[in-house]
């Protein structure tokens, strides 16, 4: 039977040595809940740390055993490990970078070598329990590297990861020396989730302009598979919160806290240590409303959590002390005997007391810098059951994509929140009804549980799509037929693509050249065989490159064909009116002005603009633009524009290979058929093709054709065998 493993850097339990002995505390956190119903089921495991390193043997032993019985398997770190890779490349270098606080970044090599180590050492530690048919689910930044590793060690596994932080844009990420390495062991998985689409666009950026992978519609075309790339905004336990806010224990708690503070109103904030959440700004913001509106005083307190965290890294520290001289600050200026502006409490709370203050609050301040979803605003709006208090939210949570009766706001902007604590305290409870209801029902119809079954269910849907493509796998069985057949066949033909087919692309289409390789194999294929170069490349070049070849030779898509490498003039195949040339010309021109290192090449029937040496993303953008400027003048020269790979080519819609392929097979009796492209181009060719011929298209997508092979290198290998 097959299972399920979840791997993240903790385990969902705090280990804690007391009395000479370990004891396990569980973890109350969103992911744990939600995740429970998968690994504690079945053979299901959760694979991670301990959260204490244990050196001693025997003690590790009986953590094994006792963990074992709880469905989770231990990861043991040393001290160096937690100090390198946890604190350091982790927390010193991701979690920086990834919310936007470049200036705390630190480039360690040591640090890097660390996180390599350590994601191996997980590495490790699944491949003991993990089985062929087996699905890995890996989780946060701490274990980026992961994916890849298991992929290169179970290739046929089914691999997810999920990122509950940030994912910065491609200007934050090219900082980090070791961004490409990242970036590549993420997309070892099948299935790559994100709590935003900001974060999938960045990634996917990230991804185009680093690693050069192409993607297109949330699917990464690596050299093997797809990947898919998605956004899967995490929940919470709704009835939990809500229920245990109704509850007779935490109303007794609302109830004491009340009496403690008496009737004002109150304002909840509930963060983690960490300059992210952007606690200094919102006490400054509540300092200011005081000093503006006087009739506030003894009327509204904060009540502020912070929890304590990483307090010995300097960057910490020195936020913390910050915290504490503004609230000092704030409550020696303004308290009285029976009113304290703020309760600040540095410590954690159980779950019964956050309820409470949950249930008591009128608002919720929610005002981090950046943060990948925040589950606090979720947590009190559903512990609001009598559907009254407000919900202020910065809009560099996540969570903002979802909350949109909240009152959103720039954590960067002190007059914002200003003005939206004190419309919070003004607002009439029919809108507070309207928002927090508005609200509830979003949360209760994607609750945490939805979230684990909408991201598994689309892992199983990736899988699908990539057992379609890999159907059509040109594997050992495959070659062997077609090399079986080509060499028992009387009369066969190959159309074989040039660009992207038989030779890698070049950031120049001229240096392109056949190298002695491919020209060796081109050679030995016309002994045995017809073989036709069918090329968008203009009849010049191919003449030039296959002189001497005893090949055929279709040029422009099917505009000029050379027989046998005959020392005849190229034959027009189609002939038509150019006048439409000048217009589009002119409006290609154009956008070459406006995009450096674009070009035009003129066919005999056709115009290219090529980008490829065009910046990332700036010209796909330019691309685009062209695409739409030209559209309606193609149709009123009833032309065809058509996207290529890193190119746009206009061209009369009559002419394409698939036209010419039926041309030059006419009156012929082939008995074996090979035709190999790469793109959009020779979906005419292969739908030209007669039913026993093999169609190969080379790279993973959709296509008329009978095959799929994964690489250039792969299409030599075919050609190569096909000779032996």
């Amino acid at each position: 039977m097959s299972k399920t493993i979840i791997v993240s850097n903790r385990l969902p339990i705090s280990l804690r040595h007391r009395n000479g002995r370990f004891e396990f505390k569980p973890s109350a956190g969103g992911l744990a809940t939600g995740l429970g119903s998968i690994y504690k089921s079945g053979d299901n495991i959760w694979i991670g740390w301990p959260g204490n390193t244990v050196e001693d043997p025997e003690q590790r032993a009986e953590i094994i055993l006792e963990l074992n019985d709880l469905k989770m398997s231990p990861v043991f770190l040393t001290k160096k490990d937690v100090e390198q890779f946890y604190e350091g490349f982790s927390n010193e270098t991701l979690w920086p970078a990834f919310h936007y606080f470049t200036q705390y970044m630190v480039y360690n090599p040591d640090h890097w070598d660390a996180y390599v180590r350590v994601n191996q050492k997980f590495c490790d530690a699944i491949l003991k329990k993990a089985g062929l048919n087996d699905t890995i689910w890996v989780h946060d930044y701490q274990l980026l590297l992961l994916p890849q590793m298991l992929r290169e060690a179970l290739p046929e596994a089914t691999i997810a990861f999920f990122q509950h932080i940030p994912f910065p844009s491609y200007e934050i990420l090219r900082m980090i020396p070791w961004r490409k390495e990242l970036l590549e062991g993420v997309i070892g998985a099948d299935l790559i989730g994100f709590h935003t689409f900001d974060d999938v666009r960045h990634f996917l950026s990230a991804v185009d302009r680093i690693t050069g992978f192409y993607s297109e519609s949330g699917y990464i075309q690596s050299e093997n598979r797809i990947i898919n790339v998605d956004s899967f905004p995490m929940g919470i336990d709704y009835d939990k919160f809500a229920n245990q806010a109704i509850s007779k224990r935490t109303q007794n708690i609302v109830k004491k806290f009340r009496k403690q503070v008496g009737d004002q109103k109150l304002i909840i904030t509930i963060d983690r240590l960490d300059y992210s959440k952007g606690i200094p700004k919102r006490i400054q913001a509540f300092h200011q409303l005081l000093k503006e509106k006087k009739e506030l005083h003894g009327n509204v307190s904060m009540i502020m959590i912070v929890v304590p965290s990483r307090d010995k890294v300097q960057s910490y520290k020195e936020l913390k002390e910050e915290i504490d001289l503004l609230v000092g600050r704030i409550n020696s200026e303004y308290s009285t005997l029976n009113w304290v502006p703020v309760h600040y409490f540095y410590r954690s709370f159980p779950f019964e007391e956050l309820s409470a203050f949950y249930s008591m609050s009128d608002i919720a301040l929610v005002t981090p810098l950046r943060d990948g979803m925040n589950l606090v605003c979720k947590e009190f709006v559903a512990s609001k059951t009598d559907q009254t208090g407000v919900l202020i939210l910065s809009e560099m949570a996540g969570a903002s994509k979802e909350l949109q009766d909240a009152i959103l706001v720039n954590p960067n902007d002190q007059r914002a929140i200003i003005d939206a604590i004190y419309q919070a305290l003004t607002m009439k409870p029919e809108e507070q009804n309207q928002r927090i209801a508005s609200m509830q029902a979003s949360l209760k119809r994607y609750d945490v549980f939805q979230w684990v079954k909408v991201f598994m269910d689309r892992l199983d849907h990736v899988k699908n799509k990539q057992a379609e493509l890999n159907s059509k796998d040109v594997d050992a069985k495959v070659i062997s037929e077609i090399q079986t057949k080509f060499k028992s066949a009387k009369k066969p033909i190959l159309f074989l693509d040039y660009d992207g087919t038989l030779t890698g692309f070049k950031s120049n289409p001229q240096d392109a050249v056949p190298d002695n390789e491919l020209k060796s194999l081109i050679k030995g294929l016309s002994e045995k065989s017809q073989v036709v170069i069918i090329s968008g490349r203009d009849k010049d070049t191919l003449g030039r490159w296959f002189h001497g070849q005893k090949i055929d030779m279709i040029a422009e898509h099917g505009v000029w064909v050379k027989m046998n490498g005959s020392n005849e003039d190229w034959k027009l195949y189609a002939d038509a009116d150019d006048s439409w040339k000048e217009d589009i010309r002119t409006a290609m021109e154009y956008y070459v002005l406006r995009t450096p290192g674009a070009f035009i090449e003129e066919k005999h029937h056709s115009l290219v603009w090529h980008y490829r040496k065009v910046e990332s993303g700036l010209g796909d953008l330019r691309m685009r633009e062209l695409f739409s400027h030209i559209k309606y003048m193609a149709r009123g020269y009833n032309l065809q524009v058509l996207e290529g790979n890193m190119v746009l080519e206009i061209k009369r819609p009559d002419i394409n290979k698939g036209r010419a392929a039926t041309a030059l097979m006419k009156g012929n009796e082939y008995d074996f058929i090979l035709a190999i492209g790469d793109d959009w181009t020779d979906e005419d060719t292969f739908k030209a093709m007669p039913k026993n011929a093999y169609s190969i298209r080379v790279g993973y997508a959709y296509t008329q054709a009978n095959y799929n092979i994964k690489s250039v290198s792969q299409v030599r290998n075919l050609l190569t065998k096909m000779i032996q």
